[in-house]
This record gives C-alpha cells, sequence and structure tokens, in this order.
C-alpha cells in the first residue's frame, strides 16, 4: 500500500466586496478579500489547514491590508462585515496611474508629458 500526501500553500478569493474611498490613493474603489493558508494534503484532498492569514485588495490602486483573523473568519463564513480604515493593516501600498486625456495611455504619476503622444498633463 502506498499514499500520496504533501504539503502546499494556497491563496483563495473570499466572495467579499465592499464599496469605499480608498485610503492608500483616495479614489474611489472596492474592497477585495484574500485568504493564504498551507494545507495538508492526502490522495490531493486538502485534509488539514493551518496558518491562515487574510488579505484586503484595493481595486483602485492595488494596495494590500492585513486584516485580523476574526475579521476574516467572519467574511469567510458570509457574515455581514463593514470594514473601516482602522481594520486595515497596511502590506504594500499599491500604485496609483494615471491616464492620457489625448491617447488614454497609462502614465506614471509623475511624468508632465505623455510619453507616447506628447501631450501635457496636469
Amino acid at each position: 500500500m502506498f499514499f500520496i500526501f504533501g504539503v502546499s500553500s494556497t491563496k483563495d478569493k473570499l466572495d467579499f466586496n465592499q464599496k469605499t474611498i480608498c485610503p492608500g490613493c483616495g479614489r474611489y474603489g472596492r474592497y477585495e478579500a484574500f485568504v493564504e493558508y498551507t494545507y495538508f494534503s492526502l490522495f490531493f484532498i486538502p485534509i488539514l489547514k493551518w496558518n491562515k492569514k487574510y488579505y484586503i485588495r484595493s481595486s483602485c490602486c492595488g494596495s494590500i491590508y492585513s486584516i485580523s483573523n476574526n475579521i476574516g473568519d467572519k467574511i469567510s463564513r458570509d457574515e455581514n462585515v463593514s470594514l473601516t480604515e482602522r481594520d486595515l493593516k497596511l502590506v504594500r501600498k499599491g500604485r496609483v496611474t494615471k491616464r492620457c486625456v489625448n491617447c488614454n495611455s497609462e502614465i506614471d504619476d509623475d511624468f508632465q508629458y505623455c510619453p507616447k503622444c506628447g501631450a501635457v498633463l496636469k
């Protein structure tokens, strides 16, 4: 008899969306929730999960925030959760991009002229 087992890590998107004004960039966007965990599998079926960490990603700039496991567990159980700024701990600041009004190309925030068409940016 033989057993096929292993230990691996994965990230799953949770069914959570909350519209908000982003604390990172100040633009209107939404929060999306993710859980990251390590698991033991037997015959490719996850048996045990541990080391759960919950994260929130802002859709407008891509900033990543960590949240407590208590709040994350409520989100994973589909309970009604409303996040505030004090629930979030910044992990990685997102990148704010703007678009050229002339050619609609993505431009870094510190550019004064569009690199594609040369239009002056405000």
